[in-house]
Parts: C-alpha cells; structure tokens; sequence
C-alpha cells in the first residue's frame, strides 16, 4: 500500500471517529459538516461536473502558489487530492499582470480544482470544505446561454442612402429605430416616434473615441465582419509575433482580438464563431455596441465612429462557443481580461436565470459577494482604464424570463442592469423588471400580421461572415447602454473631464426619459398569442429609458427639460437651478431657429418666471435663459443691482413626456 494511500485511510479512521461526537447537538456546539456546510455558497444543481472553486486562507495560497499540478505540499489538500482522483489545482486568476493589486484583493488565493466527472461533486464539496485552510466553496454554476435564433436578411436590402435625416450613409440604418426612431409604422405596426436612444442628437456631439475599450463577454465576435474589423481592438505584439507563442507575455497566447474561454479543443484561445451551434449572439451584439458609421456598409453602431477612424475600440471575451459555455472559473477569468487588456466598459448579455436553483434573487445575498464571478467584476469596476472615470462600467441584460426580478451578476447594485421596451415605448413582452433593475433601452419585439411572425421591430445588426440581421431581447438592450457609456466616455475625453465611476454612474442612471405611467395601463397584445399586462410595469423598468444625448449634455452640465409633443408643457426654470431658494429671477430667453425647427415649436412666452412652449415633433434642441443673480426688489418691482446671467438648457421633445394638471413635467421612476 504506497504511502498517501495508507495516509488517507487514516485519515477517514480519524473523521470517522470524530464524527460521533462532533455531530451531537449540544449547546454551543456545532458539528464539523454544518461549519463545512457554511462555507458553500451555492448548490450543485445545474453546476458543472468535475470542477470546484475554492477559496484558501494566505497561508496556503502561498504554499499553492509554488506547487506541483495536483500536489500542494500541505497534507489535507493533498489526501483530498488523491480520494477525489484530481487532475490538477490551479489558479483562477492570472498574475503575470498587475499581481500586486491582485494579491492586495486577494485574487491570488482562489483555486479551482478538476477532478473526473464520475466523483460526486456534493461530495467532493463536502470534503474540500472540511479543510481548515479553505474558507469558501463554490459550484461552477453554468449561466444562461441565448437561445434565440437571429433572422438573416440580405445586407443590401436596403434602398436607404445618406440623408439629413439619417447623417451617416449605413445603409441599415433605416432600420435601426432603435437609434432614430420615426414612428414608422412599416416596422412595427405601433411604432412611435422618438422611442429610441436618441442617437442621432448624441452623433452630433460625438460618436466614438479609439481610447474607449468595450469588452464583449458573449459568444465570439467576427473580428473579420466587414462592418467590424476596423473598431476592433488589435493586440499589435501578437499579430506581429509567432503563432503559438505568448509574445506579449500575458499569459495567453495568439490573443489578437481576444482570447475565447470556452475553448477546449487546444486551440490556444482564439477567437471562433462559427460553429454549427453558434448564434452570432456576441457579433450581433458587438455591431450593437460599435459597427463602423459612415462607411456605406450594414449597419450603424452606437459608438461606432463617423467614418475617420474615431470609433471605440471592441474586445473579444469569448464565454461560449457551439453548445459549450466556459466554466465559472473561467468565466471570471475572462472578466479579469478584459480589465488587464485595457476595456472602461465590461458589455454581459449573460447571467444565471432568475430564480435559478442554487442562485438566489435577494439583492442583501451576502454570499454570493464572496463568489469568484463577483470578485472578477469587483476587480473590474476598480480598475481604471479611461482618463475620464476611475473605474470600469459594468452592463447586465436583466434577462428574458419575464419576471418581476433580474438575473445575477446583473441584480447586484453594483452594476448597471437593463430592461427592454418595444418600438412603441413600452415593456417588451419577455423583459425581467422591478428587483435588481437599473434602466431600459430598446431591446426589440416581434410582431404578427395574420399568421405570419414579423421581424422588423427587432434590433438590427451584424452577424457572422459579413450578414446582417434581427434579434430580441434584453441581450440586445444592454449593448446599447454599454454603447451609450462608451460614448459619455467619448465626450467626456473630448472635454477632458473626469468622474468618479459613481458619478458617471449617477450620470447615466439619470438622463432618461420618463416612462409615461398613463400609458402604463390595459394591456398590450404578446407575439403569438396572449396579452401583457402593463400596470405591473410601472415605475419597475428602472430610472427610464436611456438617452445619449441626455447623457452627454449631463457631462457638458447642461440641464435637459422634458417637453411634451401632445400638449403645451409649463416650465419651472428654477427648479432646475439645484436650489429653489437660490436669489435669481429669470428674464428672458433665446430659442435659436435651429430649436425651433427641430421640436417643430408653434408657440412659446415667458410669463412670471415660467416658461410655456408648444412643441410637435420628437427631437431635442438648445436655448439660453437670462437670469439676475442677486439684487432687490424695491416698490414698483424695479430690481436694483444684481448681475445678468445666462444658463444654457436642453429642452427634449417626447410624446410620452407626463405632465400634471397643470402641464408640468411630472417626476417618475425617481427621476424627470
């Protein structure tokens, strides 16, 4: 009997012997397998086979550290080692890059051990929690993959050249109402005007810096595609290096666009998409994100540039490939990438299933901070990669369960997690909402005429092998939000300021547009079949819907005032002056003609400080209000002294701006 052998007999022997008096029910005294119990995290349902993720004490990471593959030196790892027939115990994280402030976040004490799929993983994970030196467990919980199919067309369908109203000359913008929307009842039979993300407003002020890096942790993205590769970010020492071989020595090899996670096939990480069972998910989204603007090709991206080279850049993370989705430890490894390759903005239409067995939905869940994915993320927000903010913005898709909570990583408040709405401004039929819900965008919606299923009103975008087409779901809302951050990121550069990643997050959250709650009522038919009930939506998508114009004018610091297109809207300037006990007294303004013509302006005063204004197009536009700051009042209300002054505003014209009985703007979903 060879020496480990005997060892572990004895071992058992020993735990055996203990277990009788550990296990009784005394007070105060708590048995071995409930304190192992409690260093679990999450449960096996729906875990991968043959893997578990560990977390150790300092010591041991250091014993570990300088370990053989499956021998650590350290006696009970290494009996576990041989009764659970382990392959190897390696390091989750990697630090060959910035491992001091890795070490200093302790990414270097968690481990993820491989052992054969016939061991029992509850188990396995019993065992490896009765080690003193370990003092966290986890399953390798496998996310959600996309299960859509995209709807292929041709991507010279359309007759749509440059015009004034779409300034870049992509042909599929057309059909991109989720950036401009012209209540084009052709796509979508209740389409509305200005239900969209207010893009071509955003374009006229920026559209994209090469400095802003937008990871994509999603299905890998054609790095090829003709309407991508020229926003794609290019790792130079690999491209220009020898095949096979690490030339920039961090750790990975042949990572040009990227690194693929989910390769396990020895083919040293590079990036795929196409496989029999991949989607196109991750370049449909990515195009979402930064398809090249202005070069008479597909489509249009958010943060894509005007054609001179000036857009964000794209980083493949690939996460899932054909049927295989990366494991956890891998998953978070490839978070940990995108940080070191330089990406501000981490873009993940991924995540567990709401109510998923072994994952819960409670936003205080305090384990699952102590989970390998969200020290990955943690790792992430905390790493400045863009001059203007101090962190990295994290986006989540809410999911596609139609449930009144998000999917995690999503839910955690540390992250931004999207909401979808339709082409007619309201929920799409499959979005999560409430719990855990951050803001909306346009995720699409199908939509039938007879019998047969429409796709018009999806979202519009490159797929695999230069085609283009329609896909819908929260996946294609949240790359949208991730598109308009990379463009405040964009403008704020260009301004050269600089935020605090809660400021820039406070930024975003709040230049919205109102969901309009009045509308939020009845129901709205459901592709296919039933009904929704809108009510239960309302104040539950988030602050409201995302606008990049808004956005930008709020790190500009010019205020936006929503204006509604149905009615004639009164507004308070000095609500808008952060203090209304401030000493200033409006006493004029200056609506330039441009303003007028784009909100379509019939009729505006200022009358006592108030400001009454008549618009019927969707749009946006500047003015200017004059104020005196200061002074008195003396009898006959002549103002003595005080300094003229002048605020500039952004005034937002919207058919689903709310209004109060008096025709104000109301607040809803916490912010105008």
């Amino acid at each position: 009997m060879n020496k480990y052998r005997f060892l572990l007999i004895s071992l058992v022997a020993i735990l055996a012997s203990s277990c009788v008096k550990d296990n009784i029910d005394n007070a105060g005294v708590v048995s071995q397998e409930a304190v192992a119990a409690k260093k679990i995290i999450n449960t096996s349902t729906d875990a991968d086979a043959g893997s578990l993720i560990f977390y150790v004490t300092e010591e041991c990471a250091e014993r570990l550290e300088n370990a053989e593959v499956t021998r650590s030196g350290m006696s009970e790892i290494d009996l576990l080692a041989m009764d659970i027939e382990a392959t190897s115990i390696q390091p989750v994280f990697n630090l060959k890059v910035n491992a001091e402030r890795k070490r200093a976040m302790g990414m270097h004490r968690w481990y993820v051990v491989s052992f054969p799929t016939h061991v029992a993983l509850d188990d396995a994970a019993m065992k490896l929690a009765s080690i003193d030196y370990v003092e966290t467990v986890q399953f390798s919980q496998s996310i959600k993959r996309p299960s859509d199919q995209p709807v292929v067309v041709d991507p010279a369908m359309s007759h749509v050249t440059r015009s004034e109203e779409f300034q870049f000359d992509d042909p599929g913008l057309y059909y991109q109402w989720h950036y401009i929307n012209k209540g084009l009842t052709s796509l979508y039979p209740t389409s509305v005007e200005g239900e969209d993300i207010n893009a071509k407003s955003a374009w006229k002020l920026t559209a994209g810096r090469p400095e802003v890096i937008v990871a994509v942790v999603d299905e890998g993205v054609c790095y090829t595609h003709e309407d991508l590769k020229d926003n794609m970010l290019v790792n130079e020492a690999e491209l220009n290096g020898t095949a096979g071989v690490d030339d920039d020595n961090n750790g990975y090899v042949d990572d040009i666009y990227g690194y693929n996670f989910a390769s396990k096939d020895g083919r040293n990480g590079r990036i795929s998409w196409n496989d029999m069972d991949d989607t196109g998910h991750g370049t449909h989204v990515a195009g979402t994100v930064a398809a090249v603007n202005n070069n008479g090709k597909g489509c249009a991206g958010v943060a894509g540039g005007s054609g001179n080279g000036d857009g964000v850049r794209i980083l493949s993370a690939q996460i899932m490939s054909g049927k295989v989705v990366a494991s956890l430890d891998e998953t978070a490894r490839a978070i940990e990438y995108a940080a070191d390759r330089g990406a501000s903005v981490l873009q993940c239409s991924w995540g567990f299933e709401p109510n998923a067995p072994g994952v819960s939905n409670d936003n205080e869940f305090s384990t699952g901070y102590a989970s390998v994915e969200y020290k990955a993320l943690e790792y992430f927000v905390s790493t400045k990669n863009c001059d203007a903010v101090d962190g990295g913005v994290v986006v989540f898709a809410a999911g596609n369960e139609g449930m009144a909570a998000a999917g995690y990583p999503g839910a955690y408040r540390d992250f931004v997690c999207v909401t979808a709405f339709a082409p007619d401004g309201l929920p799409a039929y499959y979005t999560c909402y409430d719990k855990g819900c951050n803001i909306s965008a346009p995720g699409g919606e199908y939509f039938t005429t007879g019998s047969s299923l429409n796709e018009t009103g999806c979202v519009y975008s490159t797929l695999p092998n230069n085609k283009y087409g329609y896909m819908q779901g929260t996946s294609m809302a949240c790359p949208h939000v991730s598109g308009v951050v990379a463009l405040g990121l964009s403008y704020a550069l260009d301004l050269g300021k600089t935020f605090t990643l809660d400021e820039f997050k406070s930024l975003l959250l709040t230049s919205v547009n109102a969901f309009d709650n009045s509308l939020l009522s009845g129901s709205k038919y459901i592709p296919g079949g039933g009904t929704l009930n809108l009510t239960g939506y309302r104040n539950k998508m988030g602050t409201g819907k995302i606008d990049a114009y808004r956005l930008l004018m709020a790190i500009r610091g010019v205020d936006c005032v929503p204006v509604s297109t149905k009615q004639t809207t009164y507004i308070d300037f000095n609500k808008f002056m952060g203090n209304d006990k401030l000493n200033l007294k409006i006493k004029d303004y200056n609506i330039p003609d441009e303003t007028r013509e784009a909100l379509g302006i019939e009729f505006d005063q200022l009358i006592g400080g108030q400001f009454t204004v008549q618009a019927t197009k969707a749009g946006v536009g500047t003015m200017k209000v004059g104020m005196i700051a200061g002074g008195t009042t003396e009898g006959g209300g002549l103002l003595i002294g005080g300094m003229y002054i002048e605020k500039e505003f952004a005034l937002i014209a919207r058919p689903d701006v709310e209004l109060d009985d008096l025709g104000a703007p109301v607040q809803s979903n916490g912010w105008l």
